[in-house]
C-alpha cells in the first residue's frame, strides 16, 4: 500500500478558478488572469488503480502582479494592471471497484476564494464552488489516460466574485513516467451557460479550449524541478439582448515557467512555481506565482 500512497498523494488537481471563465467573458483592464488549470504540478495525473479508497486534502494558493495587459493585437501595453490572490480548497475522494478492476475513480469537491487590488479598489471573498467525478485507467505500469469533467455554480459571497452562470471543465487527462523524468499533462475546454443579471443584457459567454504540459526531472527521492507550458484560447462574448458579439472579448495566452515539487513524506507534498506570459491578446499578463500543499489519508 505505501507505494500506492506515494503514487497518489500527488493527487488530482483539476481546479477552474472564479477568473477562468472571465477569459471567455471579457476583461476589464484591471481584472485578473488565469489560464484553465495552470494550478497543475508535475505527477498531477500520475494516479493509481486497483487500491483501497483514500482522501486527500489539497489547498492552493496563487497571486498574479499583472503590471501590463495584451492588448487585441498582441501588444503588451505597461498599464491597466492588478494584483490578484485566489485560493483553492479541495477534498477528493479516490476509490476502486472490484467490479471494474483496472480503473480508478476520484470525486471532488472544491472551493475557491479570491482578493482583488485594482484601479485604488479592494474586494475578496468565496468564490464558486466545483465539483465533480475524474476516470482513468493505465495503458501500461508506466502511464495513466483518463477524464474528467467538473461543473461550477455560479455563487460568490460578492457580486464582483460571482460569474452568474453555470460552468462545466472537461478534459482528457495523461502522464508518463520516465526513471528520470516525467511528463503530465491536460487538454479541454470550458463552457457556460447564458449569463442572466437583473437590469442587465443576457450574454452568453465563449468557449475556451485550453492546455496545461509539465515536464519533470526526478533529481532526488524528494526533489523535482518541473518545467510548465500553460496555454488557453477564450471565444468572444456574445450579447444576446442585441444579437450581436462584443469587440474585443476573445482572447488567448501562453505562459511558461519553472517550479520544484518536494515530496516530504508519502503523506506530504510541497510545490511551488513562477509563470509569466510570452503571449497573450486582450488579457492581464500573468507575473505568477503557485503554491500547493498535498496531504493524503485514509
Amino acid at each position: 500500500m505505501e507505494s500506492v500512497m506515494r503514487q497518489s498523494y500527488f493527487g488530482l488537481t483539476a481546479v477552474m478558478v472564479m477568473t477562468t471563465l472571465g477569459g471567455a467573458i471579457g476583461f476589464s483592464p484591471a481584472e485578473a488572469s488565469d489560464i484553465t488549470l495552470a494550478v497543475i504540478g508535475p505527477h498531477e495525473y500520475d494516479l493509481p488503480v486497483d487500491f483501497k479508497p483514500f482522501n486527500v486534502f489539497v489547498q492552493y494558493g496563487d497571486g498574479n502582479a499583472a503590471g501590463s495587459v495584451y492588448d487585441g493585437q498582441g501588444r503588451r501595453r505597461a498599464h491597466g494592471g492588478s494584483h490578484t490572490w485566489s485560493g483553492m480548497s479541495k477534498y477528493v475522494h479516490f476509490r476502486s471497484f472490484d467490479a471494474i478492476p483496472h480503473v480508478g475513480f476520484a470525486f471532488e469537491v472544491i472551493q475557491t476564494e479570491s482578493y482583488t487590488l485594482a484601479d485604488g479598489k479592494n474586494y475578496g471573498g468565496l468564490g464558486t464552488t466545483i465539483v465533480g467525478p475524474a476516470v482513468w485507467f493505465k495503458p501500461n505500469k508506466n502511464s495513466t489516460f483518463g477524464i474528467q469533467t467538473f461543473m461550477e455554480t455560479p455563487s460568490g459571497t460578492r457580486d464582483a466574485i460571482a460569474t452568474n452562470y453555470w460552468g462545466n471543465l472537461s478534459s482528457f487527462i495523461f502522464d508518463y513516467e520516465w526513471k528520470h523524468f516525467s511528463f503530465d499533462g491536460d487538454v479541454g475546454a470550458v463552457v457556460a451557460s447564458t449569463k442572466h443579471m437583473k437590469g442587465q443584457h443576457s450574454y452568453k459567454p465563449g468557449n475556451v479550449f485550453f492546455t496545461n504540459l509539465r515536464f519533470g526531472w526526478k533529481a532526488t527521492h524528494a526533489l523535482e524541478p518541473f518545467f510548465a507550458f500553460d496555454w488557453q484560447n477564450a471565444d468572444g462574448l456574445y450579447d444576446n439582448t442585441l444579437r450581436q458579439s462584443i469587440h474585443n472579448t476573445s482572447g488567448r495566452e501562453v505562459a511558461l515557467g519553472p517550479g520544484v515539487m518536494w515530496s516530504v513524506n508519502d503523506h506530504l507534498s510541497l510545490t511551488a512555481r513562477y509563470s509569466h506570459s510570452v503571449e497573450g491578446r486582450n488579457t492581464p499578463e500573468s507575473n505568477a506565482y503557485y503554491l500547493k500543499m498535498v496531504y493524503l489519508w485514509q
